[in-house]
């Protein structure tokens, strides 16, 4: 009888060394997919904001912009792989209750409320600012255009502009120096998970 268990728990093993390796793969390729662009794309977009917001501002910049904040925001629903099968993953080596592992959650969920309460946000707020600031002169809300001289004061032949562009001003040249700093933080915490993934004690090497 226990001749029998202990074939029965060998011809197990390999099915679940594969298993393990198999979740492990799909992590760490979800986190190489997933948070690769987020870093790229978050850290390149202070620089964007500045350029479209400098004197004379770039003309690309504002569509680099919405186009950034447009990659980290779908990765970021993708990265959502990159814990689900780090759990598996863990749960599979039975290293859940490990300190190191602990600490990486912790920091992981911290990156995460960062991504999603502070600079997504903020990326968010600095593309619509940009594109108001950005609108021309006379552009209605509907789109339309109001010829010149269409809209008059009363008793006054001196045409009114419907709308006026926006300069951009000091309010979004202080919220980017505050958004790179989330942004920093945001990396620094990813690259102590990392960090944490490569020199872990009790690895699956066995040290």
């Amino acid at each position: 009888m226990w001749h029998f268990s202990h074939c029965r728990a060998a011809r197990k093993a390999p099915t679940v060394v594969a298993v393990t390796k198999l979740l492990l793969a799909v992590h760490v390729l979800a986190a190489i997919i997933a948070i690769g662009p987020i870093t790229v794309a978050a850290s390149m977009f202070p620089a964007v904001m500045r350029r479209a917001l400098a004197d004379p501002p770039d003309p690309q910049a504002a569509s680099w912009a919405r186009l950034l904040h447009r990659i980290c925001r779908v990765y970021a629903a993708v990265g959502v792989a990159v814990p689900v099968f780090g759990i598996a993953t863990a749960s599979s080596l039975g290293v859940l209750t490990d300190a190191w592992l602990l600490t990486s959650m912790a920091l992981t969920a911290a990156a995460a409320l960062l991504l999603i309460l502070a600079v997504l946000p903020r990326q968010q707020a600095l593309t619509e600012a940009l594109a108001e600031s950005t609108t021309p002169a006379g552009v209605t809300a509907a789109g339309s255009t109001t010829p010149a001289g269409a809209a008059t004061r009363a008793g006054s032949a001196a045409p009114v502009e419907t709308t006026a562009p926006a300069a951009p001003g000091a309010p979004l040249g202080r919220a980017i120096p505050r958004l790179a700093m989330f942004t920093g933080l945001f990396n620094l915490l990813w690259a102590i998970v990392t960090v944490l993934m490569i020199v872990r004690p009790g690895s699956t090497t066995g040290a």
